[in-house]
């Protein structure tokens, strides 16, 4: 087909996000002058320049906002957990078990995991690192060692697959055009590979540091930690309500996320609900179950205190919600606006196809682009790990989604593109290789440097996701 001065626009506008992302600034800016600047283009009316601005806002918003709903119930539930102390309680018997650095470190990762999984690691990490992190160093394992099992298995393995809230993969499979599930299932067996290698040659790379439990060393690093730890644990201790109540939700929320998880996975392989509770039903189900137990665990909390705490929670929830996915709207706005889903509606075409711009232009470059499925894949690895410099790791995702469906071909579908390029979008800058990420975060709490800690991150990662593309492109 015939390029217009609106593709040309779209294509200038694509690169400038990537480069603006390359320098890790902001990306919100460039898209939302460039959404206006592509439908003023394509239509050739300054109206319609200035409602499509707002009407891709609104239809991303529309389309995600299952996600911000999810995250704040989830956030609500923490918090409310922490009112009564049950927070600490679920995780204190595993402390236990730690006995050596060797098997604390493999405590850590399992533990970290589950949590992120289901709570997301930016609101466990505090939790983690105040409990278990001192706990880990006491027994001989080095504060570097903590702080990278815990960037890797939680903002690493957990977050990028992100297969129980299915955050990132709505993102990716909105903008590709396919499933949630589709890429939801992918997505959590790369994690896995780039995890069990991340975390493997993390763990030889800490091993020949690892103190014997009597080591007295052990007691001077653990003074090093941040003194915040000890407050956050003494100050969820102090607004523990009821002992008995605490151990109840201690047990109640941990099998009602099992349950859930177990009963996600006997629907996707036993054939029940056209094949899978996923996605939208999968956020539905965790979001609904997360309300009851947050309303449970408010009036436990205080029966008169419920009714106005349970909206500080939410209120909360909803705060948290917005910085962390708020910036992705516009973003996602812009590449909805290369959709030929989606365009229509932007551009008030009403009953009229709109544009697929974006698949036009890689459409015209077919005779450019080679078809391999090898090129390919790497391709959209490395451009999820350039969208993920900005810190966000989810803010690239509207973008490897859409490039996805665009240079899907007959030998690899748009679901593993997608998969592959929320890899490399979410390793980078969900928590692990970049310092100005939520990488911070740990790296505070476990007191030592982020770009010391970003520094030791870099080779395990990157094997990781080479060797997880690999496997991509050798099972599908």
């Amino acid at each position: 087909m015939e390029l217009t001065v609106a593709h040309w626009a779209y294509a200038i506008v694509t690169l400038v996000v990537i480069l603006t992302m390359v320098f890790r600034k902001g990306v919100v800016l460039p898209t939302l002058l460039g959404t206006f600047l592509v439908a003023w283009l394509y239509k050739g009316s300054l109206v319609t320049g200035f409602t499509a601005v707002f009407n891709a806002n609104l239809t991303a918003a529309k389309e995600l906002f299952s996600i911000f709903l999810i995250i704040t119930f989830m956030v609500a539930l923490l918090h409310s957990l922490k009112d009564l102390g049950a927070d600490q309680q679920m995780i204190a018997p595993v402390q236990k078990i730690m006995t050596n650095g060797h098997i604390a470190y493999v405590v850590l990762i399992g533990i970290t995991f589950v949590i992120s999984l289901f709570f997301w690691p930016t609101p466990a990490v505090p939790l983690i690192c105040a409990l278990l992190v001192p706990a880990a160093v006491r027994v001989g394992l080095p504060v570097i060692g903590a702080a990278m099992v815990v960037a890797l298995a939680g903002q690493g393995m957990a977050l990028s697959s992100d297969y129980i809230m299915q955050v990132a993969p709505m993102l990716s499979a909105s903008s590709a055009g396919v499933s949630t599930g589709a890429v939801a299932g992918k997505a959590l067996l790369l994690s896995l590979v780039a995890g069990a290698i991340a975390i493997s040659i993390a763990y030889f790379m800490t091993r020949k540091n690892i103190r014997k439990p009597d080591d007295p060393e052990n007691l001077e690093e653990l003074k090093t930690l941040p003194g915040q730890t000890k407050s956050e644990v003494s100050s969820t201790m102090a607004t523990t309500s009821s002992p008995r109540l605490k151990k109840i939700f201690a047990i109640l929320v941990p099998l009602a996320m099992l349950g859930i998880m177990v009963f996600m996975i006997y629907t996707k392989f036993s054939g029940g609900r056209e094949g899978g509770f996923e996605g939208g039903d999968g956020a539905a189900l965790i979001g609904g179950v997360a309300v009851i137990l947050l309303a449970a665990a408010s009036i436990a909390f205080g029966k008169v205190k419920a009714l106005d705490r349970i909206s500080e929670h939410i209120t909360n929830g909803f705060v948290f919600a917005f910085k962390a996915m708020g910036p992705v709207i516009p973003i996602a706005g812009f590449f909805f606006l290369g959709s030929g889903d989606f365009s229509a509606g932007i551009l008030s075409m009403g009953e009229e196809a709109g544009p697929a711009l974006l698949f036009d232009l890689v459409e015209a470059g077919q005779n450019v682009i080679p078809e391999s499925a090898f090129l390919t894949a790497f391709g959209i690895l490395i451009i999820g790990i350039i969208t993920g410099l900005d810190g966000s790791g989810f803010s690239g995702l509207p973008l490897t989604g859409a490039l996805s469906g665009a240079l899907a071909t007959g030998d690899i579908d748009s679901a593993t593109l997608a998969a592959i390029g929320q890899m490399g979008s979410i390793w980078t800058g969900g928590g692990t290789l970049v310092a100005w990420s939520s990488l911070v975060a740990v790296a505070g709490f476990c007191g030592v440097s982020a770009l010391e800690l970003a520094r030791k991150n870099f080779i395990p990662v990157m094997c990781g996701l080479i060797i997880s593309t690999l496997v991509a492109i050798w099972i599908w």
